[in-house]
């Protein structure tokens, strides 16, 4: 399902692997979770490298100006005032 602008239908979902900066090492974590039988004792690297990218993205904040969806928003409003 898409947002419609226009007559333009745009999949919000399609562009969603661009802001995923720590999906490598939440796979690899999950993964080697896996293989273990759901023991993380083993998986303590992955953790610490998962814990690591996670904690340098918290500082970071999110600009609601490059989503499409702020700017289908944007210009939606136009249209109607």
């Amino acid at each position: 399902m898409g947002r419609k602008a226009g007559g333009l239908y745009i999949n919000p979902k399609k562009f969603g692997a661009v802001g995923k900066p720590c999906m490598k090492e939440m796979v690899a974590f999950l993964s080697c979770v896996s293989l273990n039988k759901n023991n993380d004792d083993n998986c303590a690297r992955q953790k610490e490298l998962l814990a690591a990218c996670v904690e340098s993205q918290s500082g970071k904040p999110k600009n609601p100006a490059r989503t499409i969806n702020y700017h289908l928003q944007r210009l939606g409003k136009s249209k109607f005032f």
